[in-house]
């Protein structure tokens, strides 16, 4: 078995489960195309999910961008933040107007 993300304006809509066989592509002229992503990050960088992005140029599954301040790692096609985690042993979120991690108390 494998997986195919279906793509309506390279936006993933839908992931499915499907035999190996299953077309890999679209017609021309069709709504969408059904691309296979791979579960364990083998090829096309990223697993896909409903709302990432396929870019064809890198032949990679981009997740949405959680906060503007975060920038794509190119080799990972990943959102990194400006500041690392901090490596402490504390929980963390990330405060987007003070572009830091914040300690969750």
């Amino acid at each position: 078995m494998a997986h195919f993300a279906k793509l309506n304006n390279n936006i993933v809509s839908e992931v499915i489960v499907a035999e190996k066989n299953f077309i890999n592509s679209g017609k021309v002229g069709d709504e969408f195309l059904w691309l296979q992503t791979s579960y364990n990050g083998n090829f096309r960088k990223n697993y896909a999910g409903i709302g990432f992005t396929y870019d064809k140029s890198k032949d990679a599954f981009i997740p949405p961008k959680p906060y503007a301040s975060w920038t794509l790692v190119e080799d990972t096609c990943q959102w990194t933040a400006p500041t690392a985690y901090p490596d402490d042993g504390k929980m963390y979120t990330w405060n987007e107007d003070t572009t830091n991690w914040t300690e969750v108390v």
